[in-house]
């Protein structure tokens, strides 16, 4: 049988999903979620039977763990000096408004997904090449996103 997530670390905002039917279910994300919280909760975010359609649903994400990362230490060593504050800039834009999500996936409180990773090393790219590039850490987990 497959491992199961833990449950503390399914986000309470992450949308759950109830269709027991559907061909996916045993590897969706959404539809483990709720099996692992079923009974804990009277409401919160769902999947509607509308995403499902011609054979396929539109929110499915697979339940398989991915590497995600964190830690921006070593990512601006291909950027030369008098470009690295704007590539660093850019990067932190990505995020949003404010530092705190830069530094947040920068320490490891918040990690980087997959998609996440892809984006922020095309920033980079931009500024020289991302050759021998890493995150500082990397772990396998859920994409929550």
């Amino acid at each position: 049988m497959k491992k199961l997530i833990p449950t503390k670390k399914i986000p309470h905002s992450y949308e759950r999903c109830f269709n027991d039917s559907c061909p996916q279910s045993h590897e969706c994300l959404h539809h483990q979620a709720y099996q692992l919280t079923r009974g804990q909760r009277l409401c919160g975010p769902a999947i509607y039977p509308e995403a499902w359609a011609e054979g396929t649903c539109q929110r499915f994400t697979d339940s398989q763990p991915v590497q995600l990362a964190w830690g921006f230490s070593s990512l601006y060593r291909n950027v030369p000096r008098h470009q690295r504050a704007e590539a660093r800039h850019r990067v932190m834009q990505y995020f949003s408004s404010g530092n705190g999500p830069y530094y947040r996936h920068h320490h490891g409180e918040q990690k980087l997904t997959p998609r996440q990773q892809q984006d922020i090393l095309q920033i980079v790219s931009a500024y020289g090449t991302t050759d021998d590039v890493f995150f500082d850490h990397y772990e396998l987990g859920y994409d929550f996103s």
